[in-house]
């Protein structure tokens, strides 16, 4: 079985076949979209907890080097082991800038927020992760307030009056750099020269894209692993299949399980 924390091979349900020229896997893991779906594929794992978060990244990456290829003769699946090459987390380091409220002008450091905290520790615990390769972009640096959406809306419409905005209104608009950039540049690397035969995103938006395209030009086996999100049609367009290496019921895990190491059998969703 496969483990939620852990490397174990798939057994019991399952025939794992070792091949003497294994294939060889490379993970991508595009770190905001993998956060925003931890709350809906993990419900119960903590997510402000660093240390947990960054072992289910890379024990959920490392789950991708059992590929099931079929059933013997006894109705059983049968799994392949590729080889990991390498796993890569993009993301960005926090805001850490001082800024004040639109509206109250009170002063706030988001270096010293609860977000900002948690980011950089997970960054940590990821670094000393075996084969974990750590790629940060940067935030821009136009940083400011603006509306939210729906409060501009009602604005419009004068539901809401100008100076009954509060500081509730606003939400923080940042853009990043260099996370889309970081990862082209490791797809075409990889696949020019020849380092992997299969590449993995865990991506849910078509940014990414041209990547894949790339790397499929090249003969590279493209998969995505939405974590359960509806894909684009342009994503199944240019990719090789869709596999989210655990199934739906037994996605869960409690504090006690995280704690202690247990394990809980995954397979893989059905992608023919």
């Amino acid at each position: 079985m496969v483990e939620y924390f852990g490397e174990a091979e798939p057994r019991g349900f399952a025939v794992l076949e070792k091949s003497m020229h294994p294939h060889r896997v490379a993970v991508m893991v595009d770190g905001g979209f993998f956060l925003k779906r931890l709350r809906h594929q993990f419900p119960d794992v903590d997510p402000n907890d660093p240390a947990v978060v960054a072992r289910l990244i890379h024990a959920h990456a490392i789950r991708h080097k059992y590929q099931r290829t079929g059933k013997d003769e006894r109705g059983r699946d049968v799994f392949e082991s590729y080889d990991l090459y390498r796993i890569f987390f993009y993301d960005c380091p926090p805001l850490e800038k001082k800024m004040h409220r639109p509206v109250s002008k009170k002063a706030v450091d988001f270096a010293k927020t609860d977000q900002a905290i948690f980011r950089r520790s997970l960054h940590n615990e990821l670094r000393k992760k075996r084969k974990v390769a750590l790629r940060l972009g940067h935030l821009l640096a136009t940083t400011e307030w603006r509306l939210k959406s729906d409060v501009l809306t009602e604005l419009l419409k004068g539901n809401i009056k100008y100076d009954e905005l509060s500081d509730d209104h606003f939400i923080l608009n940042t853009g990043q750099k260099g996370v889309d950039m970081r990862l082209g540049l490791d797809a075409a690397a990889l696949s020019y020269k020849r380092l992997v035969d299969q590449i993995v995103l865990v991506i849910g938006d078509s940014d990414f894209v041209p990547a894949a395209k790339l790397a499929r030009r090249e003969g590279i086996d493209v998969i995505i692993d939405p974590l359960g999100q509806r894909l684009h049609d342009e994503l199944f367009e240019h990719t090789d299949g869709v596999r989210t290496p655990i199934r739906r019921s037994l996605r869960k895990l409690t504090p006690e399980m995280a704690e202690s190491g247990l394990s809980a059998i995954v397979q893989e969703d059905d992608d023919d």
